[in-house]
């Protein structure tokens, strides 16, 4: 834990007082979005002090060409930018002319902010003594609609405490922005018109190279005591900014509020061409609402998310709050409406990493999408990797395979690979076996089928091909190696048969194998069509299978584990306990030739492969390796926690599974790994949820069914939650006295509970 100034809280993330030192992590922590925008939660007005000014649509990027000292053959031509945007929500505010500015101000007191997950809006409150001695109380409501995925709502109100004040409101747009990084300093945006039409303002921009259009639109009121009024104001026009400035005089005591509607209506769902006629139509649906309806609105639709998503924790208020933290800014990041989008590590909350999709989403997010969604919510995130199959073969291709062999990108916005650190674009390359993973674990979840002969043999017949050709055979070993790779833990690069990279290639390739004979058999048709696509033949299939039979797993007999790689036990077994503590996270003190020569794990590399196949081995071989490997891992990968979690509750160790939790939950809320500033860790998000889904209630899928081996961490009184399985509603309860399942509707289902059948109609207590 590096910061502890967030409040406990069932349902909201609460910070009081002003300390300029947190804004950058509180604006952070307090982000909103809405599955198709987001932002950073920047004040309103203006700001002199340290801040990250962030706003992002989805599917809106930049490829920012990759900079380095020199060109390899192979290297991404670009790194995805995550693109900061045309500004919407900025108010300068003036009182007596004077401007309101935090960083400068006499004093600030009773400074609050509150992000009420609950309902999905943001407040921010404070009382600030400007340098001409007014003291104003500000309130600023915001939200971003779930409804109306492009509308955005700011509610802005002053209040003069000790005298009667002139105000002046000047809400803007503006399209002058920059990113915080970028390698060349590029432009990224033109804009190409700015227009105000009465009390709306609209920017028209578009991307430079990926010529995405979009237009930023401002649409403003002004109240007095929650009255209505119709005052003149001014509109300025600028290059790339329009401006309304509004004058008020306001007698002390009184409020006045400024009504800001905002946000972005993209080319992607409309014709270029007519961006402001389409932002019109949406301003004039919503405009005569006030803000509690369309506030209203949206704790409805809140209300709908949690009905299905929600976690609850009793007796551990701060484990409540991380589990729902969590939880809503992951239906913040992704709706499921749009199978164009995906699930980006910082989501809507940073930039760090850029692209939108990681093997993140298949290993870690999909099952929260499966268990708390619809599952064509599921599917269209497999069909995202199979509608850019064809950039995985390209990107294969320019490392030299062939035959349509496919490698999926490690980053990427739309298939193509960009990601521009050689370990990582040309070694990470166990990301191939997440991809067929997560459809293997999408049949085994749904029971859907249909998926693999439509889409999804493609995907793994092209990821085989992958693996069949990576492997090398070697005369020394007479067994199939994978040189050259970095597996999960990034601590080690270019090493030599990867555990974790070779088992789950071997499994690629017999799961590709297996479905293969199940499609032929069962659905001829797509098969001759797959078969005609892909030119699939049995000699090439007899090489693959060559290859898995034959595959090289490193193995120590002295310690009775698997090896991590070739070569592990040469590195000074040092472990975690012998390290300092002011020498951590490791990557902020040491040189990478340091960390590459330690023994040291970013996060599980060998104990995914135990996470991934659990019921390839016993409970001994899985606590042996666990004992072995726990040791020496640092856990400075957001996805690390949550692994290492469920398999300690696997191992009965509830206090070491506890533990883990907390450092996933509350990851961000902590900034456990001292970088919350740079944005939220979103998709190892979904792991938390998987800690206590998998880890505490021992949630598995066995033989078409589900199975439970709850357990109750000692800090908890209880937790409930509810799983929508193959499109039945199973709510689980577990006290320390029994184990409640409910089913809604009128079906049955049958559950395993600690491996004995468990017929569920309405309510069975155990």
């Amino acid at each position: 834990m590096n910061q502890d100034y967030i409040q406990a809280a069932d349902w909201s993330i609460i910070e009081k007082g002003f300390d300029a030192d947190r804004v950058k992590s509180s604006e952070s922590l307090f982000s909103l979005g809405n599955g198709a925008m987001g932002q950073r939660n920047n004040f309103e007005e203006y700001y002199s002090g340290p801040t990250f000014q962030g706003s992002y649509i989805g599917g809106v990027y930049y490829p920012d060409k990759t900079r380095v000292g020199w060109w390899k053959n192979g290297y991404p031509e670009y790194f995805a930018k995550v693109l900061n945007s045309p500004s919407w929500i900025g108010i300068n505010v003036k009182i007596n002319g004077e401007q309101l500015d935090l960083f400068t101000c006499k004093k600030v007191e009773n400074f609050q902010r509150e992000l009420n997950m609950k309902e999905g809006w943001y407040m921010r409150s404070f009382v600030a003594t400007m340098p001409n001695d007014i003291e104003v109380e500000v309130k600023a409501t915001r939200f971003l609609s779930l409804v109306k995925d492009e509308l955005g709502v700011i509610n802005y109100e002053v209040t003069p405490l000790n005298a009667n004040v002139e105000v002046e409101f000047s809400p803007y747009l503006d399209s002058g922005i920059t990113n915080e990084d970028t390698n060349w300093e590029d432009q990224f945006w033109e804009t190409l018109e700015v227009e105000a039409v009465n009390n709306r303002g609209f920017i028209t921009s578009k991307t430079l190279k990926t010529e995405f259009h979009v237009c930023t639109f401002m649409h403003t009121e002004l109240l007095l005591n929650n009255e209505k009024q119709n005052v003149d104001f001014s509109t300025e026009k600028e290059a790339q900014k329009v401006t309304f400035t509004y004058n008020f005089s306001v007698n002390k005591g009184e409020k006045v509020t400024l009504k800001k509607l905002g946000g972005y209506v993209k080319g992607m769902n409309h014709p270029n061409g007519n961006l402001i006629e389409a932002t019109q139509d949406l301003l004039n649906e919503v405009e005569s609402h006030s803000v509690e309806e369309l506030l209203q609105e949206q704790a409805d639709a809140w209300a709908q998310v949690w009905k299905m998503s929600d976690i609850t924790i009793e007796g551990d208020v701060k484990a409540q709050q991380g589990i729902r933290f969590n939880i809503f800014q992951l239906n913040q990041t992704y709706s499921g409406k749009d199978a164009r989008l995906n699930i980006g590590p910082k989501g809507f909350t940073g930039e760090k990493y850029g692209g939108s999709t990681y093997w993140d989403t298949e290993a870690y997010c999909l099952p929260f999408y499966m268990a708390t969604k619809d599952q064509e919510i599921a599917k269209n995130l497999l069909a995202y990797r199979y509608n850019q199959l064809d950039k995985a073969i390209e990107n294969a291709e320019k490392l030299g395979f062939t035959k349509g062999a496919a490698l999926y990108p490690m980053v990427t916005m739309n298939g193509e690979e960009s990601h521009n650190e050689w370990e990582i674009t040309f070694e990470e390359i166990h990301r191939n076996g997440a991809i067929a993973y997560a459809i293997f674990n999408y049949h085994r979840f749904t029971g859907d089928f249909s998926y693999i002969p439509e889409k999804g043999l493609e995907v793994l017949i092209g990821i085989a091909r992958f693996w069949q050709q990576r492997a090398t055979f070697s005369t020394q070993k007479n067994k199939y190696v994978i040189l050259g790779v970095t597996g999960p833990n990034e601590y080690e690069n270019n090493v030599n048969n990867n555990w974790y990279t070779n088992y789950i290639a071997k499994w690629c390739i017999d799961y590709a194998l297996e479905n293969i004979d199940k499609v032929k058999t069962e659905f001829s048709s797509d098969y001759e069509r797959i078969s005609a696509k892909t030119n699939i033949t049995s000699e090439e299939l007899e090489k693959w299978k060559a290859v898995a039979d034959q595959m090289y797993f490193p193995y120590s007999e002295e310690h009775g584990v698997f090896l991590q790689q070739d070569g592990f036990l040469d590195k000074e077994q040092t472990t975690v306990a012998d390290l300092p503590k002011a020498l951590r996270p490791i990557n902020q003190h040491w040189s990478w030739d340091r960390i590459l020569r330690s023994p040291f794990i970013k996060q599980a590399d060998t104990l995914q492969g135990f996470y991934f196949f659990e019921e390839h081995f016993s409970k001994e071989e899985l606590e042996k390796h666990f004992d072995f490997y726990e040791p020496f891992t640092v856990h400075e990968s957001s996805l690390s926690p949550c692994v290492h979690s469920i398999q300690a509750a696997v191992l009965g160790r509830m206090e070491q599974a506890y533990e883990f939790y907390l450092r996933t939950s509350r990851l961000d809320l902590d900034d456990y790994n001292k970088e919350v500033e740079e944005g939220c860790h979103i998709t190892s998000m979904a792991g938390t949820w998987m800690s206590i889904v998998e880890g505490f209630a021992g949630m598995r899928v066995r033989d078409g069914k589900l199975s439970f081996a709850p357990q109750l961490p000692k800090e908890w009184k209880g937790y409930s939650f509810k799983i929508n399985f193959r499109n039945q509603i199973l709510k689980v309860e577990v006290t320390e006295d029994n184990t409640n399942f409910t089913l809604d509707g009128n079906g049955s289902m049958t559950v395993l509970l600690n491996e004995k059948e468990v017929e569920v109609n309405s309510a069975v207590k155990i």
